[in-house]
C-alpha cells in the first residue's frame, strides 16, 4: 500500500483481492460526485445576506474598540494633567490610581477578542468573478460570520465580569487600606470603575451573533452548519497493476 499525503491521499491496491471493497466505495463516490453545489439564486440571496452583515458587524465592532481605546486614553491623559496640577493629596491618590485604572483599560483593548485584524479585509479581496469564487466566497463568509458570532458569545461569559470586578475591588482596597483613606471612598472607587466596565462589557457589539442566528433561522432551517464547505471525496481510479481510491478534500 503506497500512501501520498499532499492534497490528494491516494491508495493502490496491486492485488485484486479488495476489488469487492472498491466496488462498493465505487457507488459512495458517484453518490457524493453527484451532490456538487451550484451557485443558484438561493445562494446570491444567502451571499448579499453575509456580506451586508459581515460590514455591518466590522463597522460597530470598529467603532466599539476604537472608541473606548480613545476615551480609557482621554481619560488617563486627564487624570494625569490633574495629578501634577493639583496640591490636594486625596485628589492627587484619586487621579494617580485612575490613570493607572484606565491604563489597563486601553491595555485591555489591545487583548481583547475584538481587536481590529485583516480578516475584513481579505475577505473583501475574495473574488466573484465566476460562480465557483461565488461559491468559495459564500463558504468562507458563513465561515467568517459564525466565528465572529462565537466570539461575541464568549466574550460575554462570566469569567470577563468576574475578571473585571477584581481589579476594581483592588482599586478600592488601595484607595481603602493602601491610601488610609475611609471605607466610603473605597466603595465609591470601586462603584464608579464598576460602572465603566460593566457598561464596556455589555455594549460590546453582538451584531455577527444576531445576525447569524437569522441566518440559520432563515437559509438554514434553523441549524447552525455551513451549505458550501469543502466536502470529502472519493474516486475510483484504474491504475497499472490493480485499482486504486482517491480521496481529495
Amino acid at each position: 500500500m503506497i500512501l501520498d499525503r499532499k492534497r490528494n491521499i491516494g491508495i493502490k491496491w496491486v492485488t485484486p483481492g479488495l476489488f469487492s471493497l472498491l466496488f462498493v466505495l465505487s457507488f459512495q463516490s458517484l453518490s457524493v460526485l453527484g451532490q456538487v453545489a451550484t451557485y443558484d439564486s438561493v445562494s446570491n440571496s444567502k451571499l448579499h445576506f453575509l456580506k451586508e452583515a459581515i460590514k455591518t458587524d466590522h463597522r460597530q465592532t470598529q467603532l466599539w474598540w476604537y472608541g473606548w481605546l480613545g476615551g480609557y486614553s482621554a481619560a488617563t491623559v486627564a487624570q494625569g494633567a490633574i495629578y501634577f496640577a493639583s496640591d490636594n493629596k486625596s485628589l492627587r491618590q484619586d487621579m494617580a490610581l485612575g490613570a493607572v485604572t484606565t491604563i489597563l483599560g486601553a491595555a485591555g483593548q489591545f487583548i481583547s477578542p475584538f481587536k481590529p485584524n485583516n480578516e475584513f479585509a481579505q475577505f473583501n479581496l475574495m473574488p466573484e468573478g465566476n460562480d465557483d469564487e461565488k461559491l468559495r466566497k459564500l463558504a468562507n463568509a458563513e465561515k467568517l460570520l459564525s466565528q465572529w458570532s462565537e466570539r461575541e458569545r464568549l466574550a460575554l461569559t462570566w469569567q470577563n465580569h468576574i475578571l473585571s470586578t477584581a481589579v476594581n475591588i483592588g482599586g478600592g482596597l488601595i484607595t481603602w487600606l493602601g491610601f488610609k483613606r475611609t471605607w466610603k471612598d473605597g466603595l465609591i472607587n470601586f462603584a464608579i470603575n464598576e460602572v465603566v466596565t460593566e457598561a464596556q462589557i455589555w455594549i460590546q457589539p453582538t451584531y455577527a451573533k444576531r445576525y447569524y442566528k437569522k441566518y440559520c433561522r432563515e437559509f438554514q432551517n434553523g441549524m447552525e452548519t455551513y451549505s458550501y464547505l469543502p466536502e470529502v471525496n472519493w474516486y475510483i481510479q484504474a491504475m497499472p497493476g490493480g485499482l486504486g481510491l482517491k480521496i481529495t478534500f
